[in-house]
Order: C-alpha cells, then sequence, then structure tokens
C-alpha cells in the first residue's frame, strides 16, 4: 500500500538510498535537500510519514520539527541523527519525533521503523482501518459496514482508504486525483464525482452519509451527524 512520505535530507547519497528503496516498497516520496524547502514542503502538503534529518542547512531539523508542531501536525516524524549526538537525540524526542535512527543505518532497519510509525496511524490496526462501521482489511482486500461487504472496485477502495486515513479533514478534488489517480486535476472531468457518487451508494445501503460534500472546498469523512449543512 502506498504511503506519501516527505524525506528532508541534505546528504544527496543518503536522500537516493533511501528514497530509491521506499519507492520500490510502493511508497510515493518526495525530497527536500536543506530546511527552507523542507519548511516549505511540510507546510504544502500532506504527508503520512517524514523522515527529517536534524543537521541541515537554513532551518535545521529541530527547529523544523518545532514549528511543525506547533502548528498542530500529529504526522509521525522519524529523525535521523549522528551516531554520538545524545543530546540531540534528547532534543528531538522533547520537540516532538516519534522515533530516531543513527547514521549509518542499514535499509532494512529503517524500513522497520518506517512501517512500525505508519501501523500507529489513526484509525487503523494491523492491516484494517476503521471509521465508525466501515471497516477496511487490506490484508484480503475487504471492505464493509455493519458488517454487510460493500463490493468496492479498486478504485473506489483506493478512494475509500484515502478518505479513512485523513477522517475529519476537508480533501479537495485536486488532492484526491493527484494522491488517488496520481493525475494532475484539469478541473473538467467528472471522474471523481462518478466515484464518490458510487463509493456513497453502496456507504449508505447499511447506514447514514459518512462522506460529505463541503462546497466549494471538495470532501470529508466525517460524523454521521455532522451530514446537516454538509
Amino acid at each position: 500500500m502506498a504511503f506519501r512520505i516527505l524525506l528532508i535530507e541534505d546528504d544527496a547519497e543518503i536522500a537516493e538510498f533511501v528514497a530509491q528503496g521506499l519507492k520500490e516498497e510502493g511508497h510515493l516520496v518526495e525530497l527536500a535537500n536543506d530546511g527552507h524547502s523542507g519548511g516549505h514542503a511540510l507546510s504544502s502538503s500532506h504527508w503520512d510519514l517524514v523522515i527529517l534529518d536534524c543537521w541541515l542547512p537554513g532551518p535545521d531539523g529541530i527547529t523544523l520539527l518545532r514549528q511543525f508542531r506547533g502548528e498542530g501536525k500529529s504526522t509521525p516524524v522519524l529523525c535521523l541523527t549522528a551516531r554520538d549526538a545524545v543530546a540531540q537525540r534528547v532534543e528531538g524526542l522533547n520537540a516532538g519525533a516519534d522515533d530516531y535512527l543513527c547514521k549509518p543505518f542499514a535499509f532494512e532497519e529503517l524500513l522497520a521503523r518506517v512501517q512500525a510509525l505508519l501501523r500507529r496511524l489513526p484509525g487503523r490496526t494491523g492491516s484494517e482501518w476503521r471509521h465508525y462501521d466501515v471497516v477496511l482489511d487490506l490484508a484480503i482486500n475487504r471492505a464493509e459496514r455493519a458488517g454487510k461487504p460493500l463490493g468496492l472496485t479498486a478504485r473506489e477502495q483506493a478512494l475509500l482508504l484515502h478518505f479513512m486515513r485523513y477522517p475529519g479533514e476537508v480533501l479537495s478534488r485536486t488532492r484526491l486525483y493527484e494522491q488517488v489517480w496520481q493525475e494532475h486535476y484539469d478541473g473538467l472531468s467528472n471522474t471523481l464525482e462518478v466515484h464518490v457518487m458510487e463509493l456513497r451508494r453502496k456507504l449508505e445501503a447499511h447506514g447514514p452519509r459518512l462522506i460529505h460534500t463541503v462546497r466549494g472546498r471538495g470532501y470529508m469523512l466525517g460524523d454521521p451527524a455532522s451530514s446537516e449543512g454538509a
């Protein structure tokens, strides 16, 4: 399953090595090579995981992490540190890092830490994602609501998964096209609307509406009680 990972690392060799390995695991990886570009990427997009080098030109990693947490962002952050920088590791954890890894490291260890952090994402238990009475089990490609199978297509399942990753967050049409279809939204296609309509139909056959339209902004997976005025 593909997750969106931001890698902020100024060492080109390490960045290429890590990014290539994560891409081979099926993840979508964006690179930033200094504190300025890293800070912009952190604030301008949505990530499932951030891998952050503590030593960066421009604002350093600890500064970026403090700013990120200060904005209320709860995205898991894995910090990369020098082996002998104990004080920096403590500082990073106190600033809001979820885990750290000392350089040099084996990719297998980094991957294990990445997978452990991704398993902690809200709504996820092992291979299952849950939101109210909706369960999506990726291990067996089964989605159900109130115990009833939904019979989703692969694209509908991918769309539901994206909603379940970000419950309560308004997802724009542009973002959904780029992250689910991995295509640029031209503003003309109604492909997304058709898929949302069909996904809603299948979900609402077994309960009240969960995917709400937020006029002028996009769609949101929310509380059944929030449908009024959506």
